[in-house]
C-alpha cells in the first residue's frame, strides 16, 4: 500500500481526441488501443500501470509512466533522488543532469503552470528528436490517458528542460582494442581508447568462449592453459554519472599453444677427457616448464641412457664431441628444445712432462737461441714453439730458434713450448729467459803534447747507439773517472812523465748494456819534442 508521501502529478487530460491542437502541440493519438492501432506503442504500460515505479502513484499518472520507462530502459526501480515527487520537482531535483538539448530517452520536464502542466509540473518521454525546436513524446496524465503529442518550439508549450537519466551514452573517440597476440603465457592488455565526454571509470572483463573467467577483470590478462584454442572476448564498459555506460566488445583470435622463452642456454662444464665427468648446467625460461628431459650425443648421435644431468667420458667418446639436449614441457605450451654447445674432441690423459724444456744462448741482442723441448710420457709427443716479448706474443715465432733483435734489448723472453699426441690432452710449459742485454763496442783515441795529455771514448752498442754511464780512465797509473754522456766521454791529464804510457777504459755498463774494457796506450813527448 503506497504511503502518505507518494508524489502526486494533476495533469488535466485534452478533452478531444487524437490531433488536437494546443498552442504549440499537436495529440498524435489518444489512449492504448487508439495509439496501438495507429503504430504509437506504450512499451507495455498498460499492464504494468497498476504497480507503482519509483514510489509513485499506480495508473493514469505522468510520472508513474515515465518511471516505468526509465526502468525498463535499465534503471533500479529507485528513485535516484530524496523528497518530493512531484513532476514539477524532477528538473529541480536532477538539475546536475537537466539541459536544453532534447534527445531520444530524456525527460521533457515541465515545471508548475507551464502547458500543458499543471500546478504540480508534467514529464514525458522523448521519442523522436526530428530537430532541435521539434520533439515527439509519449505520455500519460494524471486523471487523463495516454498520449503521443508533437512539440515545436515556437509559440509556448516547449519543455522546462530536459533530465538526462540514461539516454546520454560515452562514445568512443578511438576505439579500443586487445594489444598482443592471444597465447597461453603471452600477455594481453586492453588499451582502453578515447571516449566522449570522459568517463570516470572504466571496467574490463575478459571471456572465453563467451564464458567470464573468474577473477579476470584488470586491463591486462595472460591467458592459462585451460583456454587454449578458445576465442577470448574482452567487455570494456566507460562509466560516469548521468550518462549510460560506453560498451565495447573485442574479440581474439583461438589462445595458441604457449611458447617457452629461453633465459639462460644450456652450457657443458668440465674437462673433455677420458676418466672426466661432464655437467650439464641447464637452461632456464620464462616461465618454468613443469617437465624437463635430458639427452646427451656423441658427435650428434644419441648415447643410449644417457639422459641424467652428467656424463662420465670413458675411451668410447674419445674423438667424439660431446652435446647435450633438453627438451622442456608444460600443459599449454609448445615443447622447447635448447642444445649446449658441443665440446672439442674427448681426449685420453694429458702429456705428462718428465724432464722440463730449456733454453740455450745468451739473449744478447744479435745472438741466437734455442729451445729445447723436454722428456715427456709418452714420449713420441710432438713440440710446437712460440716466442714472447714481455708476455705478448711475437709474430711469426714458431721454430724453436729465435734471434735476439734490438726490440728485445731491456725485455724479459719467453717460449712456450705445446707438447701434444693424438688421444691426450696437450700440456703447455714456459720457459723464461733472462732480461736480454747487449755488448757494446768501446773505441778509444788518444792525442798527447808534453804539457797534456787527452782521451777521447766512444761507445756504441746494438740496440743502444749512444748510451750513458761511468767510465774509469787510467793512463800511466793515474785514474780519472767520468760520466759516459750520449755514448761519448773525454778525459784530460796534465803533468805526465815522457814516455809510452799504458792506457786502460773500463765502461761499468747500464741495465741493458754489457760493461767492457778496452786498451790502448798513448807517447807523452819530452820537451822540445811533440
Amino acid at each position: 500500500m503506497l504511503t502518505a508521501v507518494l508524489a502526486l502529478v494533476l495533469l488535466v487530460a485534452p478533452t478531444t481526441a487524437s490531433k488536437v491542437s494546443l498552442a504549440s502541440s499537436t495529440y498524435l493519438c489518444s489512449g492504448y488501443a487508439e495509439c496501438q492501432a495507429a503504430g504509437y506503442g506504450h512499451a507495455g504500460y498498460r499492464q504494468a500501470a497498476s504497480t507503482s515505479w519509483w514510489r509513485m502513484y499506480t495508473g493514469h499518472n505522468c510520472t508513474n509512466y515515465v518511471a516505468y520507462r526509465l526502468v525498463q530502459s535499465g534503471m533500479a526501480n529507485v528513485r535516484p533522488w530524496e523528497g518530493n515527487g512531484n513532476a514539477s520537482n524532477w528538473g529541480v531535483a536532477m538539475a546536475s543532469i537537466t539541459d536544453q538539448t532534447p534527445t531520444v530517452g530524456s525527460i521533457a520536464w515541465y515545471r508548475s503552470n507551464v502547458s500543458p502542466a499543471g500546478s504540480n509540473g508534467h514529464v514525458a518521454y522523448v521519442e523522436q528528436v526530428i530537430s532541435d525546436s521539434e520533439i515527439i513524446v509519449s505520455e500519460d496524465y494524471w486523471g487523463g490517458d495516454f498520449h503521443w503529442r508533437r512539440v515545436t518550439k515556437s509559440g509556448g508549450g516547449w519543455p522546462s528542460g530536459f533530465i538526462h537519466f540514461n539516454d546520454r551514452v560515452i562514445a568512443p573517440t578511438t576505439a579500443p582494442a586487445i594489444v598482443g597476440t592471444p597465447a597461453v603465457g603471452a600477455p594481453l592488455e586492453v588499451a582502453a581508447g578515447g571516449w566522449t565526454p570522459t568517463p570516470t571509470n572504466v571496467t574490463v572483463r575478459w571471456l572465453a568462449d563467451g564464458a567470464a573467467i573468474p577473477g579476470a577483470t584488470a586491463a591486462s590478462y595472460v591467458p592459462t592453459p585451460d583456454v587454449k584454442g578458445k576465442a577470448l572476448t574482452a567487455e570494456v564498459t566507460a562509466e560516469l554519472d548521468g550518462y549510460s555506460p560506453g560498451r565495447a566488445v573485442l574479440a581474439t583470435a583461438p589462445v595458441a599453444p604457449g611458447r617457452f622463452q629461453p633465459t639462460a642456454l644450456p652450457t657443458i662444464q668440465g674437462v673433455a677427457e677420458v676418466g672426466q665427468t661432464l655437467t650439464l648446467t641447464p637452461p632456464t625460461w620464462a616461465p618454468q616448464p613443469t617437465k624437463v628431459k635430458t639427452q646427451w650425443y656423441a658427435d650428434g648421435v644419441a648415447l643410449p641412457g644417457a639422459t641424467g644431468t652428467s656424463l662420465v667420458l670413458t675411451r668410447d667418446h674419445t674423438d667424439s664431441r660431446i652435446s647435450a639436449r633438453t627438451i622442456a614441457s608444460a600443459s599449454g605450451y609448445k615443447k622447447s628444445r635448447s642444445t649446449a654447445t658441443a665440446t672439442e674432441p674427448v681426449l685420453a690423459k694429458p702429456v705428462t712432462i718428465t724432464r722440463p724444456s730449456r733454453v740455450k744462448g745468451t739473449p744478447v741482442v744479435g745472438q741466437k737461441l734455442v729451445a729445447r723441448a723436454g722428456s715427456t710420457k709418452p714420449g713420441d709427443a710432438t713440440a710446437t714453439y712460440a716466442w714472447f716479448r714481455d708476455g705478448q706474443r711475437i709474430a711469426k715465432t714458431t721454430k724453436p730458434t729465435y734471434t735476439v733483435r734490438r726490440a728485445d734489448l731491456g725485455r724479459a723472453l719467453s717460449v712456450q713450448v705445446t707438447l701434444s699426441r693424438r688421444h691426450f690432452r696437450s700440456t703447455t710449459e714456459t720457459v723464461a729467459v733472462p732480461a736480454v742485454t747487449t755488448r757494446p763496442e768501446v773505441k778509444v783515441r788518444t792525442d798527447a803534447t808534453r804539457k797534456r795529455v787527452a782521451v777521447d771514448v766512444r761507445v756504441r752498442a746494438p740496440g743502444a747507439p749512444k748510451p750513458d754511464g761511468t767510465m774509469t780512465v787510467s793512463v800511466g797509473g793515474r785514474t780519472v773517472e767520468v760520466q759516459v754522456v750520449g755514448g761519448s766521454a773525454r778525459v784530460v791529464l796534465r803533468g805526465l812523465r815522457p814516455g809510452v804510457k799504458p792506457v786502460v777504459v773500463r765502461y761499468a755498463g747500464t741495465d741493458v748494456v754489457q760493461p767492457a774494457v778496452e786498451r790502448a796506450s798513448v807517447t807523452v813527448p819530452r820537451r822540445g819534442k811533440r
